[in-house]
């Protein structure tokens, strides 16, 4: 029998309690919610790129200045619902999140549309939190079943939003696509605010309430990881202007600024009582490498997010000539595929534990990326790398979250699905801009309508899909390298 294996699971069957299913199911329509607003707008990004006179780079920050501020928020409020309460927290970031919508929805310029989408993106530290209420209401054996759940809701938000945004779009415009948001977050706050939930008691390592959590929040942390992140973004998107003398000059200032930050914030968490990122905690042999595993997911995820709606959209022979529709429908599959795997991937690591799904999920990731660079130039063969893609993706996501998870004490889950969520964010960030700059490095002149413009040419697509699939094979290199480091081991319930 394996270290890690429970040796009374099968003699005495955990069971679920039916009041944590029913928090599952309010938490869980959060997640559609949320991926429903999200996929709808994705269609509307050459839209966007067009009413707006945007660069490719530039509109990486439609997606970038929503993931930003969530990377900044999560930890904070994951630390903050270990203090003041869950709900109370969930709440309040619930209320921000429909505020940053509805300003969306009545945006008249870029800036505008950033600034909203900075807005919304704090409303990302609710999943934290609702990770964080899993972890409380769900025996430690059942964890990846209410995670893949919630992971299955997010694919459902995704494919109601691919379905419906395209066609919202087309008929009504991208503004639409807040509007719709607005009354199902507001019915959502209502149901949770009036919902009421226990945390069930566990013996061994379930923290006590005599715990004394230190009420201090890292707020200096908090901005120096802020402009950290900003910074080296920003000099990504500069990337794009490089050849530009004043620009260059931009970028070492932004890569300077960012250095510096990293420095101080490396400084102030070492220093802190309370940090936002615990070194020591995220220095663990099974946390780290599987937080590393997440921070690939979520480029991975983005950068599909920004490439394939402009990859679609855009004239023959740099592009498939399709509406937003079409855009929605090629990326359903991708969706379809999160909303099957995600509750499955849940039951294999229950079956399987968590270290063979992270692995077989990291290898399928990489052939779905070296599918897609090789394919890419058939309309069919995008969607079913996509499919592929979000099998692995969906494996790897489970896995590693259910590794930090029984990995990390549970008087820190707070602290550490913060950071987890926190470096996802930081990789979902860099995806989209990375993808912005190589669209913008690489175009091609298509004379449409007797007027000539520029657009992504097949080589951005290239290195695109090539750089992807060489962080996907590191992430296999890492996902067996946590499966040497925790083999000495003794993580209940972890195999």
């Amino acid at each position: 029998m394996g270290i890690f294996e429970d040796k009374d699971k099968a003699a005495n069957p955990v069971k679920v309690p039916a009041s944590a299913w029913k928090v599952l199911a309010v938490l869980s329509s959060i997640a559609t919610m949320v991926m429903y607003a999200e996929t709808m707008l994705i269609p509307a990004i050459p839209d966007l790129i067009r009413e707006f006179n945007v660069s490719y780079g530039m509109s990486s920050w439609i997606l970038t200045a929503y993931l930003i501020p969530g990377a900044v928020m999560t930890p904070i409020a994951g630390k903050l619902s270990d203090i003041y309460g869950k709900k109370r927290v969930l709440l309040i970031i619930m209320a921000v999140y429909i505020v940053g919508i509805a300003i969306a929805g009545f945006s008249t310029n870029i800036y505008m549309l950033f600034f909203a989408r900075a807005i919304q993106g704090i409303g990302m530290a609710m999943f934290v939190i609702a990770f964080g209420i899993i972890r409380d209401q769900f025996p430690r054996e059942k964890l990846s079943v209410g995670q893949g759940v919630i992971s299955s809701m997010f694919a459902s938000g995704a494919v109601i939003g691919l379905l419906a945004g395209g066609a919202i779009v087309a008929h009504y415009g991208w503004h639409a696509t807040f509007f719709t948001t607005i009354p199902i977050a507001v019915l959502l706050f209502v149901v949770i605010w009036r919902f009421k939930y226990e945390v069930r008691q566990e013996s061994g390592n379930q923290v006590k309430a005599s715990v004394d959590i230190p009420k201090i929040i890292d707020y200096k942390g908090a901005v120096a990881l802020a402009v950290l992140v900003t910074s080296f973004l920003l000099a990504l998107t500069m990337l794009e202007t490089a050849s530009e003398r004043n620009s260059g000059i931009t970028i070492t200032l932004f890569v300077g600024a960012g250095s510096a930050a990293l420095a101080l914030f490396i400084l102030i968490e070492k220093r802190v009582k309370a940090p936002i990122i615990d070194f020591k905690l995220i220095s663990h042999a099974a946390i780290l490498p599987s937080n590393l595993i997440i921070m690939i997911v979520g480029f991975s995820m983005f950068m599909v997010f920004q490439t394939i709606p402009v990859l679609v959209r855009n004239p023959d022979p740099v592009g498939f000539g399709g509406d937003a529709a079409m855009a929605g429908l090629v990326q359903l599959p991708f969706a379809i595929v999160l909303l099957v795997f995600g509750p499955t991937a849940g039951l294999i690591v229950q079956k399987m534990g968590s270290l063979k799904p992270v692995i077989l999920g990291t290898s399928i990731t990489t052939i779905g990326f070296v599918f897609l660079l090789s394919f890419h130039s058939d309309l069919y063969y995008v969607s079913a790398g996509l499919a592929i893609l979000s099998t692995g993706l969906s494996l790897t996501n489970v896995g590693a979250l259910n590794v930090t998870l029984l990995a990390t004490p549970a008087q820190f889950t707070g602290m550490s699905l913060g950071t987890n969520t926190l470096l996802r964010i930081v990789g979902s960030s860099i995806g989209p801009a990375l993808a912005g700059v190589y669209m913008q490095m690489y175009q091609s002149g298509i004379a449409v309508e007797g007027a000539t413009t520029n657009y992504p040419s097949m080589q951005a697509y290239d290195s695109i899909f090539l750089t992807a699939s060489v962080l996907s094979l590191a992430s296999v290199a890492l996902a067996i390298y946590l499966k040497k480091r925790v083999a000495g081991m003794s993580i209940p319930n972890l195999s």
